[in-house]
Parts: C-alpha cells; sequence; structure tokens
C-alpha cells in the first residue's frame, strides 16, 4: 500500500521522483497539494501513528484519487490495476476504468444519481470532468480534505469510513459563496490483488449531505433559486435567499 513521507507530499506515492518523469498529467504538470495538505492538518479530527494501518490506508487513498483524477495514460496507474479496475457507487453496477471516464471520471463519477434531470440539483450528465472541476475548486478554493475516521479491516479487502470537508469560500452553481464548512461522510470498501494493486472500489454516501451545503447560498438569480428548490434535499431544508 502506499507509504508516507513522499519526497515533495507527505500523503501521496506516484506524484514526484524519477518514476514519474514520462508521465502525462491532466493539466501539464505534478498537482500541487500544499493548500489542501493544510486544510488536512488544520481540521483532521484523527492523527494516525506513522506506518499505522490507518496512516497507510488514508495514503492510498489520497494517491488513489491523485492518480484517477491527474494522470491520463494507464501505463501511469501504480496504485491500480486499470485492467483489472472496477468502480460502483451506492450498489450500482460496478464499471471498468474506461466506462468510468465516460461518466466523466472525477467528481462526476461520484456524484451519479438516478433522479430525473429536472431534480437534480448537479447533473453529472452535463458536465465533463474539467467543467466539474473548475466547479468544485472554485467552491473550495482551499480544497476539498479527505482524512480516514477507521479502518475496518486490511488489505486484501479494505473496508474504511471516511469524512471529506472544505469550506465554500467561493459560488457554486449560480449560487454565492457561505464561508461555511461542508462536510461529506461515507463508507468505501478497496480491494487489493496480490501485488498491492486497486482492484475494485465501491463507495457508499448521500451525495445531497456535499451538495446541500454547496446550494444553501444566495441564489444569483431567481431561475438559479427554482431550480435549487426542485431538489428534494433543498426542498426539505429550505435554501436561504
Amino acid at each position: 500500500m502506499a507509504s508516507s513521507g513522499v519526497k515533495g507530499d507527505s500523503y501521496r506515492c506516484y506524484l514526484h521522483g524519477e518514476g514519474e518523469k514520462n508521465t502525462k498529467w491532466r493539466y501539464g504538470a505534478p498537482p500541487n497539494y500544499g493548500a489542501v495538505n493544510k486544510l488536512f492538518e488544520e481540521g483532521r479530527t484523527k492523527i494516525w501513528p506513522p506506518g499505522s494501518l490507518e496512516e497507510q490506508v488514508q495514503n492510498l487513498v489520497k494517491t488513489w484519487e491523485m492518480e484517477m483524477f491527474h494522470k491520463t495514460r494507464d501505463e501511469d496507474f501504480k496504485a491500480s490495476d486499470p485492467k483489472k479496475y472496477t468502480f460502483s457507487l451506492n450498489g450500482r453496477k460496478a464499471v471498468s476504468l474506461e466506462e468510468k471516464r465516460k461518466l466523466g471520471g472525477g467528481y462526476n463519477s461520484l456524484l451519479q444519481t438516478s433522479l430525473p434531470d429536472e431534480f437534480r440539483c448537479y447533473n453529472p450528465a452535463e458536465e465533463t470532468v474539467d467543467s466539474a472541476h473548475r466547479a468544485f475548486t472554485t467552491a473550495f478554493p482551499r480544497g476539498f480534505a479527505l482524512e480516514i475516521l477507521h479502518v475496518y479491516s486490511g488489505p486484501p479487502l479494505i473496508v474504511y469510513k471516511f469524512r471529506h470537508w472544505g469550506y465554500m469560500d467561493g459560488p457554486f452553481k449560480g449560487h454565492a459563496p457561505t464561508g461555511e464548512k461542508v462536510e461529506l461522510f461515507g463508507m468505501a470498501n478497496f480491494e487489493l490483488d496480490e501485488h498491492g494493486k486497486i482492484v475494485k472500489v465501491e463507495f457508499f454516501f448521500d451525495r445531497g449531505e456535499l451538495l446541500g451545503g454547496l446550494l444553501k447560498g444566495t441564489s444569483f438569480d431567481s431561475s438559479s433559486k427554482e431550480a435549487a428548490l426542485a431538489c428534494p434535499f433543498l426542498r426539505k431544508h429550505r435554501v436561504a435567499s
């Protein structure tokens, strides 16, 4: 599994070094996680001992996120086996890496929904990997940090509880920033093969936890407000205006 103490980033493997000199990065260079690492260190609720299972799982998940979004070629993946890899969300049918990319990758694959279009607070079918990235990095300029809260079983089948959080310091989909902390809690399963590569990922969480926090801000126009209130989650909690 990914280990700590990686040169250039304390929490992610396969980001810098000789092994990445030929890596093709989505935005032309390795990403800089300085801001989100600061957010993580200031806001985490758990500090796991160096070398512990929890620390190793946390670093593995951070490395997986980095590679899945920022590396564009299968041959550059080191934490996962792209030929065997499958992904599923909330019990949906598992998809291959290529099928996941067709869903839009990144945030889009993690925000899939079966709701009709008119009830979608955020519609991944209308977003690209780049437009989704812009939307969420604009809303969370300090980043969207991740911590592992509990590890229920170790490899080869890792089961863990996680927390994601960030501060909405920027606008999102026609809604003004609130400056408030937005949190998302969930569970995930990662299955590793005999070589320690990730071959299966399953996530379980309520996307309304994330979107509800992002759509609380004042709408820039009435159509945005109407669209927000069409969302069942936001009808229940009412959007500030």
